[in-house]
């Protein structure tokens, strides 16, 4: 008996040796992964130093050091979400994660890079949806990066600007992300992958970074390849934001920080470092990236129309309902006030262009909040980098969703705002009988398209059909909708009129009335 446990215990040993990856050497040290599904799995990898104390509201600093192999088996604790106290979130946040299929460091797979959204507020690399599994095991290696968030990642002040060399402050998520893909360039050779074929990819939050690290001269030459879902972010600056109107200038987001920190009932940017991470005080609305003339030199839209940009493909789409995710007015009353509110003397054309119902909000009117806050982005992303590049764009649109019956509440409804990344990522629930084979799928092919696009800045090849790159003279966009296929842009005339609204807002008479 003695004999069999003994047995028993050194298989166990064994298979706990088997699970364990061979040490890989970076930067810092080496380090120690896991082994499964015939993947090599590395989490929780210091790529900057913990940003507290002092480093509170500073660029990322380098990580530390080690001796030793430094176990990396476990996701790192996920940010504090906005500023408020979650259980299981830290100020100790700034880490990544590595799926890699590689046989040998010699390998060199195409790079995918995930940056999650949440409205620059919230989440984390730990989610479920994120697993990387699926999409490493198309062919790339998979790395996703966390980043600060809320008053932490974003917070401007007029100390934080006299205490920085470039006079800025805010925008220190964006700057963790760019020292993400800084070790990236210079660490993922050790896990098979490809430093010069990086391609990152992101959704909402995300999806806007990505259009801002290739807006910022700080990122050039960390990434060939971008991919924003539900992103860009090409509106004006504005002094009272809205959704796609969001950024603020310098001079504005300092002032608000200038309140946050009096509100708080604190005399200095000193004391409030003084407080723990999870004591500080909420923003009031969201915290955002700004238009700070260093890390975002300018208006997006102004810089791409001079070709002050980092040029790469871009594969950039959105979801045919994000409308029904951001509180849509109840009434047609309300939704006409708002409209006037919001887009002033354009509203009257805009509610033609995205009317109504006599008594009810339909999917026509909630695609206005689509627009301006996705879709025209997206649409103008396309056309910009078409007409002004020389790489290809590839445009698609997201509608993968239940019919329902008329009469039923959810009758007339599409593909909401984040419902594509589970798709992306394969990790939709198969245990679910809402789960179709259509959706698995349609699954399969956005993978299959996105691994494409990170191997060869162009998402075709064998297996799926036709995916035509967008420009002026062909505008075709690829529908993921019970099949992929293409179509044309979706409200296209409608953009056209929302385009009008954008350009007068950049107008000196629509800059004056923002204010």
């Amino acid at each position: 008996m003695r004999y069999l446990i003994l047995l028993l215990a050194l298989a166990f040993s064994n298979e706990i040796a088997d699970a364990q990856s061979a040490p890989v050497r970076v930067t810092e040290g080496l380090l120690r992964g896991t082994v499964e599904n015939g993947l090599t799995i590395y989490k929780g990898v210091p790529f900057a130093a913990p940003p507290v104390g002092a480093l509170r509201w500073r660029a990322p600093q380098p990580a530390a050091k080690w001796d030793g192999v430094r176990r990396a088996d476990k996701f790192a604790p996920e940010p504090i979400q906005g500023g408020n106290a979650v259980s299981g979130k830290s100020e100790d946040c700034l880490y990544l994660n590595v799926w890699t299929p590689a046989k040998s460091p010699g390998d060199k797979i195409p790079v995918l890079v995930w940056i999650y959204g949440g409205a620059f507020n919230f989440g984390g690399t730990a989610e479920p949806t994120y697993n990387g599994e699926k999409l490493a095991k198309k062919g790339v290696v998979l790395v996703s990066i966390a980043y600060r968030l809320g008053q932490l990642g974003f917070l401007a002040h007029p100390e934080l600007s006299a205490e920085n060399p470039n006079h800025v402050s805010g925008n220190y998520g964006l700057l963790d992300m760019i020292a993400g893909l800084k070790w990236i360039k210079e660490n993922i050779a050790a896990f098979g992958g490809d430093p010069d074929k990086v391609t990152i990819f992101g959704e909402s939050a995300g999806g806007i970074a990505v259009s801002m690290l290739c807006a910022s001269p700080l990122a050039k030459g960390l990434f060939k390849g971008a991919i924003s879902e539900s992103g860009g972010s090409f509106g004006p600056t504005r002094s009272t934001t809205f959704p796609g109107e969001n950024m603020k200038t310098l001079h504005d987001a300092e002032a608000a920080g200038e309140n946050y920190v009096k509100g708080a009932g604190f005399s200095s940017i000193a004391d409030l470092r003084k407080i723990p991470a999870d004591k500080l005080p909420a923003v009031r609305g969201l915290a955002w990236p700004i238009t700070d003339g260093w890390v975002i030199p300018d208006d997006q839209y102004k810089l791409y129309e001079a070709g002050k940009y980092n040029e790469t493909p871009i594969l950039v789409g959105y979801n045919s309902d994000e409308g029904a995710s951001f509180s849509p007015p109840k009434t047609p009353d309300d939704y006409v006030a708002a409209v006037k509110i919001r887009y002033g003397k354009f509203a009257d054309e805009l509610i033609k262009a995205y009317p109504v119902g006599t008594n009810t909000v339909p999917k026509t009117a909630r695609d206005l909040a689509r627009d301006a806050t996705f879709g025209w982005h997206t649409w103008s992303w396309a056309n910009l980098e078409a007409n002004r590049g020389k790489s290809k764009v590839f445009f698609y649109y997201f509608d993968q969703h239940t019919e329902y019956p008329e009469g039923s509440p959810q009758a007339g409804y599409g593909s909401p705002h984040g419902q594509e990344v589970a798709y992306v990522f394969g990790t939709l629930d198969t245990s679910n009988p809402q789960t179709t084979k259509t959706d698995l799928d349609i699954s399969d092919a956005m993978g299959i398209y996105w691994t494409n696009f990170a191997k060869y800045g162009d998402p075709n090849g064998s297996g799926e059909p036709k995916w035509p790159a967008f420009n002026a003279a062909h505008p075709v966009v690829m529908y993921f909708s019970q099949t992929a296929h293409t179509g044309v842009v979706p409200s296209a005339e409608a953009l056209k009129v929302l385009d009008g609204y954008f350009r007068w807002r950049r107008s000196p008479e629509g800059e004056a009335w923002a204010k």
